[in-house]
Formats: structure tokens, C-alpha cells, sequence
């Protein structure tokens, strides 16, 4: 990624906590110099696939519920429904009684698994697995927009495959959340692991934006969208959360209890503090 424009506002990026890491100081857009590498032969080795779609099944399907609820308030179901990088398919499943769902998902191997339950996902990338005539009611990116480098034209293609009033739908981390302040200042004490895992940094697909409400919601208007829904999402739930910490790391059991004890004990305050998981449900301007 050598574009050093800030798609929101267009101006320069300036540099940020480390090399990899660039910044907007007028819409506060961040990004970052790293190289996905999915479907390289060694990606699947950087990464324990089984793990971790056991350590976020539970926390993922609350949320996909919690937005496909969102989602049907702003739109009639029974609609066309495509979900880009749908992964495992859960939210292939929790959409399927409500909306002709398909999906689309770049990463062969998982692709292989999802396709034996879901036949109407693709392998390959968005748009390119389209027809150019091809139109939907609502496009779905849940967790994945923050991963595709060129964002700005994603965003104009969603545009051209949404049919007229269509959504589309993000569901993204927010530079706005309590983990990703306190990660920020980590690094600035020269502890940037927090970071650099939030990042997903020396993963096959990092993260290469992050957006706070603010700025996401400019980028969309400026492309063609009237936003009709914004909120946030939880970060972290009880339910499935030791199993969460056993992915993320190699801790031992005493390590894994008490991290596991301090986060429950954490949690109705971190129900009040700004959530590092935000949603955006926009229009289609015709």
C-alpha cells in the first residue's frame, strides 16, 4: 500500500505510532502499511483456523442477530442478500429465513468448509466474482471492509451492484473503542503487542483502516449513501469468553483464569465505555 491519501477527506496522511501505522490529523482516519497475504502457501500456518472460530462463534452469531434486527427495521425482507468475506457463514444463517442470502468469501481453504453448507457462496473476491448486471438489496461486510486495501472503491462498487434504495451494511472495529485508546497508549509506553494484535499484525489478512463513526459515516455520504442506522456493537460477552482468551494466546491455565476473572468482573463497566465494535446501515442515493 503505497497511497498515502486519506479516502475520507483526502489529505495527507501523516505518520503514526510506528512505521507501519499512518494517520489523518483532520478526519482522524488511520491506516496501515501491512501486506495481506491470503491464500500464500504458508498463510494458513500463521494461524489456528479451528481455534479461533471457536473462541469467537458465540459473541459473532449474538451480534450477526443483533444486526440482521437492525437491518430488517430499514429494509422489507425477503430481499436479495449478499454478505463479502462471509467466512464460517454464520451470518449466512441467521439471514437465511429473512433474505435470499448468498455470500462471497477470498480464502480458499475456508471457503472449502462454508461452501458444503452455504452452495450459494462463491470463492474469490469482491466484485470481481460478479456479473456487471448482477444487483442486490442489501450487501453485508461483517468485519471485513477494514481488511480490503482499496476502500474507497469497494465502497463506489457497492454502490453499482446495490439495486435502487438498497443498503449496504458495515460492521467494523471503531478507532473509538476503550481497547484501541488504551492499545494506542500501551504503544507510546513502548508496549505495542495490545497494538499490533488489534491490528492483527503478522496475520494472512491484517487490518489495513480504522475508522471512528465520525469519519466512516463521511466516506459513505461522499460515495453515494444516505446513512439510515449507526451504533455499536459488544465487544466482548460471558458467553464463549474463556474460550476467546485460549485463542488469543499461549497463556497458561492460572494466566487464562485470571484473565478470564478480571474481564467478567469488567464487564458492566465496559458496557457503559465506548465499544470497539460499530455497525453503519446506509441508502442507496439513486
Amino acid at each position: 500500500m503505497n497511497n498515502k491519501t486519506c479516502p475520507v477527506c483526502q489529505h495527507e496522511l501523516a505518520p503514526g505510532l510506528t512505521q507501519w501505522h499512518f494517520l489523518c490529523k483532520e478526519c482522524h482516519y488511520e491506516k496501515a502499511d501491512l501486506e495481506p497475504v491470503i491464500n500464500s502457501g504458508d498463510a494458513h500456518t500463521l494461524i489456528d483456523e479451528a481455534a479461533r472460530e471457536n473462541g469467537l462463534r458465540a459473541l459473532r452469531v449474538k451480534n450477526f442477530n443483533s444486526l440482521l434486527s437492525r437491518i430488517k427495521s430499514c429494509t422489507k425482507t425477503g430481499g436479495s442478500l449478499l454478505e463479502v468475506g462471509c467466512a464460517h457463514g454464520w451470518f449466512l444463517d441467521v439471514a437465511k429465513d429473512d433474505f435470499d442470502a448468498q455470500g462471497i468469501e477470498p480464502d480458499q481453504a475456508v471457503f472449502n468448509l462454508v461452501s458444503q453448507r452455504h452452495p450459494t457462496v462463491r470463492c474469490g473476491f469482491f466484485p470481481d466474482v460478479l456479473q456487471e448486471h448482477e444487483r442486490f438489496d442489501v450487501i453485508v461486510f461483517n468485519d471485513v471492509i477494514e481488511h480490503i486495501p482499496a476502500i474507497e472503491s469497494i465502497v463506489k462498487q457497492c454502490h453499482q451492484h446495490l439495486n435502487p434504495g438498497g443498503l449496504l451494511v458495515l460492521n467494523l472495529p471503531s478507532s473509538n473503542g476503550v481497547f484501541y485508546k488504551l492499545s494506542r497508549v500501551l504503544t507510546r509506553l513502548s508496549m505495542p503487542g495490545s497494538f499490533e494484535r488489534l491490528w492483527q499484525k503478522g496475520l494472512p489478512s491484517p487490518h489495513l483502516h480504522y475508522f471512528n463513526p465520525q469519519n466512516l459515516g463521511e466516506l459513505i455520504a461522499r460515495n453515494g449513501f444516505e446513512q439510515q442506522d449507526q451504533g455499536e456493537l459488544p465487544t466482548l460477552a460471558l458467553d464463549g469468553l474463556y474460550k476467546r482468551i485460549s485463542y488469543t494466546g499461549d497463556q497458561g491455565l492460572l494466566t487464562r483464569a485470571f484473565i478470564y476473572s478480571a474481564v467478567a468482573l469488567a464487564l458492566p463497566i465496559l458496557k457503559i465505555l465506548p465499544s470497539d465494535i460499530i455497525y453503519s446501515i446506509s441508502k442507496r442515493k439513486n
